[in-house]
């Protein structure tokens, strides 16, 4: 997964939710070590400042941990990164079907939308 930003919000939070996205999503496993600050700055072309914020509030949500010499890891309690893959997935959800509603759907037909596109895939 790649790193994409919009400049209508703070980068500093686009990449806590582009960070949490890469814990659910396994691409950062639990217990993981993370890339260093300065090494995955350069990676997502942003300040080195800006990347220590997004892990900052990353530790305040318990995701990630410091290690004093070993650097940061990904949380090992899997029933909280599992709770956030769920939070996430009901929030692109509600997203859908506010969306959906927009465009006069209700949203028994924005899940059979749903259903007949899952089966296109």
């Amino acid at each position: 997964m790649g790193w994409t930003f919009d400049g209508g919000r703070p980068l500093y939070t686009q990449l806590v939710e582009q960070l949490k996205a890469k814990i659910v999503s396994g691409e950062y496993p639990p217990g993981q070590r993370i890339p260093p600050v300065r090494e995955l700055a350069a990676e997502a072309g942003v300040n080195p400042n800006t990347l220590q914020r997004a892990f900052s509030e990353l530790e305040r949500e318990g995701l990630l941990h410091a290690e004093r010499t070993s650097g940061r890891f990904v949380t090992e309690d899997v029933s909280l990164v599992e709770y956030l893959r769920g939070e996430m997935a009901r929030e692109l959800a509600d997203q859908y079907l506010d969306q959906t509603r927009q465009l006069g759907y209700s949203n028994e037909q924005a899940v059979e939308l749903i259903r007949r596109r899952s089966e296109e895939t």
